[in-house]
């Protein structure tokens, strides 16, 4: 059966193009440096808000209609994942990723619920042998059931901690057999609603062993994956443990975890957390532990998670310069983890959503890649910073230098001549970049 009818394959038809239905900078055959484009952007279909998601909000029922939805349980299961593997061939994306309940309908009971997703995972698999999406991470949804409203790893009940280890267990199973090349983590509901009747200590040094345990049992299994962490800092939750980069990295190393992993950045998380996109990106990336990213942006008047598809051009050009600097994502993609409007709601709104944000990201790389030949930034920091490259500020970056030796400086200073940040300068420069893409 067809889902996404009079929708041929998409193709990059240029920056000229006025085909709704076509790429108009996102061509992944082009070669940047020494990858394609495709290599460098690695995109992701989301499975979740793409065939799941019909609309609904806090505030209204929903609103999207899809071709499958006529069907239920595990025969709408399966068409789910016909066409999935239809929208991954007209995208030709390289990757995708769901939670376990994505795929597969919870049972009257776990073994029930592990059986049907024992069936839809083969079914997968035999998409997979010719498709050349694969699975980019997996991960396991513990937050939508009532079970799961103390938490799953971080629940004041030890049957529910049980109940989730049993689910990741699983998902490590299903991440081996498909191949997959990361398994997320995301703790939607690992965090306190009070402090009046919580015991923090135990629920994080819970969450800890947790986690070892399932580095433990990977270790087992053989499944080499990229184990990730993506911080949130609320909702659904008052505070999240991994509220944000920061936060969740001293986690990581309070609990001698931070050599087995890295980070699943989000855009709109960032804006929940009072950060930029790139703030979040830069830390992880500093620290070493820019593992992936999820793909979307928030809208900055509103106070939750919108999940937008990304089209924020600034925002796309900064996240890549970031990415690039870290020599790429390695395992790691772009996964659109965004949702098309509750007005979006016809079929097409699918996939005019995701060429949006292939296009906004391919723009981002070219931007992000010619200011990095021009070492653009590179340059702003060094003149900025020059004062530390000699004499007194030589002595402090290296270390060799004391209160003493800078109290003696400070003495014989007279005036102290500070330079202009000229961050309106720099800005109207990245418009010129973004201006001229079409040139690049």
């Amino acid at each position: 059966m067809t889902y996404f009818k009079g929708i041929d394959k998409i193709n990059y038809e240029g920056p000229r193009s006025h085909n709704p239905f076509a790429f108009k900078h996102y061509n992944p055959d082009e070669k940047l440096g020494n990858k394609t484009v495709e290599e460098h952007l690695r995109f992701s279909v989301a499975y979740w808000h793409t065939f799941t998601a019909d609309g609904a909000d806090p505030f209204g029922a929903g609103t999207m209609q899809r071709p499958w939805d006529h069907l239920t349980g595990m025969d709408q299961a399966k068409a789910r994942v016909e066409a999935a593997f239809e929208l991954f061939e007209k995208l030709n994306v390289p990757y995708f990723c769901f939670h376990d309940v994505d795929v597969a309908p919870e049972g009257s009971s776990l073994k029930e619920t592990f059986q049907n997703l024992d069936e839809i995972v083969a079914m997968i698999q035999n998409y997979m042998k010719t498709s050349k999406t694969k699975l980019l991470w997996n991960t396991a949804n513990m937050f939508t059931h009532p079970r799961f409203v103390h938490g799953a790893a971080t629940s004041s009940n030890a049957d529910v901690y049980a109940y989730a280890a049993a689910k990741v267990k699983k998902g490590l199973e299903v991440g081996k057999e498909l191949g997959g090349e990361n398994y997320v983590f995301w703790g939607g509901r690992e965090g306190y609603e009070t402090l009046l009747n919580t015991n923090l200590k135990l629920e994080l040094d819970n969450l800890a062993k947790f986690y070892h345990m399932a580095l433990d049992y990977a270790k087992e299994i053989g499944f080499d994956a990229q184990f990730l962490i993506e911080p949130k800092p609320k909702e659904p939750t008052t505070h999240q443990y991994d509220f944000d980069v920061s936060t969740a990295t001293a986690f990581l190393y309070q609990y001698g975890l931070q050599d087995d992993f890295k980070f699943n950045i989000e855009a709109n998380h960032a804006t929940l957390a009072g950060h930029t996109f790139e703030h979040e990106l830069r830390f992880a990336r500093t620290s070493g532990m820019l593992g992936s990213v999820d793909a979307n942006q928030g809208d900055t008047l509103l106070g939750w998670d919108t999940d937008e598809f990304p089209t924020d051009l600034y925002s796309t050009v900064l996240a890549m310069y970031e990415i690039l600097k870290n020599d790429g994502l390695g395992r790691g993609g772009l996964n659109f983890d965004a949702k098309v409007r509750r007005g979006s709601f016809e079929l097409n709104d699918l996939v005019h959503a995701h060429i949006a944000g292939m296009d906004s990201f391919a723009i981002g790389l070219k931007v992000a890649h010619k200011m990095i030949e021009d070492n653009f930034f590179e340059n702003i920091v060094d003149e900025r910073y020059k004062t530390f490259k000699s004499g007194i500020g030589k002595k402090i970056v290296s270390g060799t230098t004391n209160f003493k030796e800078l109290e003696n400086h400070a003495l014989e200073l007279g005036d102290i001549n500070n330079v202009s940040g000229q961050l309106e300068r720099i800005k109207a420069q990245i418009n010129q970049y973004l201006l001229s893409v079409n040139e690049l």
